[in-house]
């Protein structure tokens, strides 16, 4: 198999893992969570390049300079997952496979944050397993990727 190449987006407060509101979030930082990520994607015949912004213009330019460069798209939204449409606009444009990620269960908690206006432009999301959600995202992405290449 060749080497996949994936890339990780985080979005606004992520750099406060660890910090921010452990009983939601957890205690593993962000840099802990893109080590852990860059592990599980070599044992998967895959590289992982991680970015995190604030700044939802940032993630949008990132996504779309994606184009060519990365056969996936991870991405945390963070809060601008329940008011993004410029996100939900770059990942239909660029039309890379996209798994949206969440630490928490985003339906689990205010009924604001029920709402994702980039779901709908992803394959799938995985939501609700702490830091792991990023790695179970991976492997869902992966072997997705590698079924769609694979099969006759």
């Amino acid at each position: 198999m060749s080497t996949l190449s994936i890339l990780c987006i985080s979005g606004p407060n992520l750099q406060l893992l660890g910090a921010r509101e452990p009983s939601i979030y957890g205690t593993t930082t962000l840099d802990e969570i893109h080590t852990a990520l860059a592990a599980a994607a070599q044992v998967l015949s895959a590289t992982v390049t991680c970015r995190q912004s604030n700044h939802e213009g940032d993630i949008v330019t990132w996504i779309g300079e994606a184009l060519g460069k990365h056969d996936g798209i991870l991405i945390n939204p963070g809060a601008l997952t329940h008011t993004s449409i410029a996100i939900y606009d770059a990942i239909k444009a660029v039309a890379i496979p996209t798994i949206e990620v969440h630490l928490s269960n985003p339906d689990a908690r205010e009924s604001f944050r029920r709402r994702s206006r980039v779901a709908a432009a992803c394959m799938g999301r995985v939501a609700g397993f702490g830091d792991e959600s990023y790695r179970l995202a991976l492997e869902g992405l992966v072997r997705a990727l590698w079924r769609k290449t694979h099969t006759p």
